[in-house]
């Protein structure tokens, strides 16, 4: 005898839980620790791979297409950080 049974969860995987117990209807991320930032860290990091993706520039490659795709991709997450600098310093907060 199993002390385990399948609940068919509406709109979710099946699930496996104990007999007599019930299955987690909705879980927060903020229950998991996420909060959806990766914080000071992260912003660092992001900057750095803008200067890591930059350095590709200087090589000894021929055609030009590369340094576009290059440049594109830099540009794209400089406005990223951009984005998130202002957003930060908009955001309101109850202290």
């Amino acid at each position: 005898m199993s002390d385990t049974q399948r609940v068919n969860q509406p709109g979710r995987e099946e699930a496996v839980v104990r007999v007599g117990a019930h299955p987690v209807e909705h879980e927060r991320p903020e229950d998991w620790g996420w909060h959806g930032e990766t914080g000071r860290k992260g912003r660092i990091g992001a900057w750095i791979s803008v200067l890591v993706l930059l350095s590709y520039l200087v090589g000894n490659h021929e055609g030009r297409m590369e340094d576009l795709w290059i440049l594109g991709i830099a540009l794209v997450i400089v406005l990223i950080l951009l984005w998130d600098i202002r957003r930060r310093k908009n955001a309101w907060r109850s202290r």
